[in-house]
């Protein structure tokens, strides 16, 4: 029987990474608030013996080191995650956490592009070749075409892929398949990208081991990680490329904005998307919705503009 709120908030992060398989990111970031949690009670503090007054103290204690309103509703979803789990494998008999209630913030609308942005940046290996031209060419394509998260893209591998390269099966959180789709442009550059591949690895191997199967690769032949694909970007729409710095996400909200605006279900989007809740997915809906209020106040001759 566990006794101590350090133990509780081990074996809690073990569950909602094996069993729950929540996503590595995820993960971290509870590991790091419940350490918060553990340095302001004390490790030795026993689970049963923690009150609503203490989980209060903690995220005042928070807001005086000035966290950001996210970053202390994150600190309350992992501690709420945390005591529910307890109470549900009777490790307490009161949950203190469940009268917390989140703080309220300013609502961040999801950054998208403009098409002439994502133009400007899918042009910009071909102008300015940084690194490798045809491989960051095919990424940024490929990332556009499919609302893909850049995790997914990173595992995106060869046997992923249908035989003529139009849709892929991904896992996205939760390890959740879903299947995403190439329009015609992301085909065309990740062909060129293949080919060029095939010419600097003819094997695809190093030292013998087995083939590299994620597509997209560095330029020492092994497999990019969604740090690698966050650089790449990042130099593309840095100073030296596009003078406008986005990240890999970017490119995952434009391609749902660009969904909506063109009249897809919701529901279709949602599906496409991986998300597990519609309400994650309406957030886009409120995108197209500002973007339409800021042309109707530029265009119509009665929206406040003096002559």
């Amino acid at each position: 029987m566990i006794e101590l709120l350090s133990q509780c908030c081990e074996e809690f992060l073990v569950y909602i990474s094996s069993v729950r398989s929540l996503s590595e990111n995820t993960v971290t970031g509870y590991r790091q608030d419940l350490l918060h949690l553990l340095e302001f009670l004390g490790n030795e503090r026993k689970l049963g013996e923690v009150t609503l007054d203490d989980l209060r103290a903690c995220i005042g204690n928070l807001s005086k080191k000035k966290y950001s309103v996210t970053s202390i509703n994150r600190f309350i979803a992992a501690v709420r995650g945390v005591f529910s789990y307890a109470k549900r494998f009777g490790y307490i008999e009161k949950n203190p956490s469940q009268e917390l209630k989140t703080l309220r913030g300013p609502k961040h609308l999801p950054k998208f592009m403009t098409q002439t942005e994502v133009d400007d940046i899918c042009a910009q290996p071909g102008n300015k070749p940084l690194l490798w031209m045809a491989r960051d060419k095919a990424l940024f394509e490929m990332l556009y075409s499919s609302g893909c998260r850049v995790s997914e893209m990173a595992d995106l591998k060869f046997s992923d892929f249908t035989s003529d390269y139009t849709s892929a099966v991904v896992t996205g959180k939760g390890k959740k398949d879903r299947r995403v789709y190439f329009e015609e442009d992301a085909r065309k550059a990740l062909a060129e990208y293949l080919r060029e591949r095939r010419e600097r690895f003819p094997m695809h191997e190093k030292d013998g081991a087995s083939p590299v199967e994620n597509v997209f690769i560095n330029q020492k032949g092994t497999a990019l990680t969604p740090h690698g694909i966050e650089f790449i970007v990042k130099r593309y729409s840095g100073m030296e490329g596009t003078g406008r710095q986005i990240s890999p996400h970017a490119f995952r909200h434009t391609f749902a904005t660009q969904m909506l605006n063109g009249g897809a279900d919701i529901r279709v989007v949602q599906e496409m998307l991986g998300h597990s809740s519609i309400s994650t997915t309406q957030r886009y809906t409120h995108v197209t919705m500002e973007r339409l209020k800021q042309v109707y106040e530029q265009a119509f001759p009665h929206s406040g503009k003096k002559d």
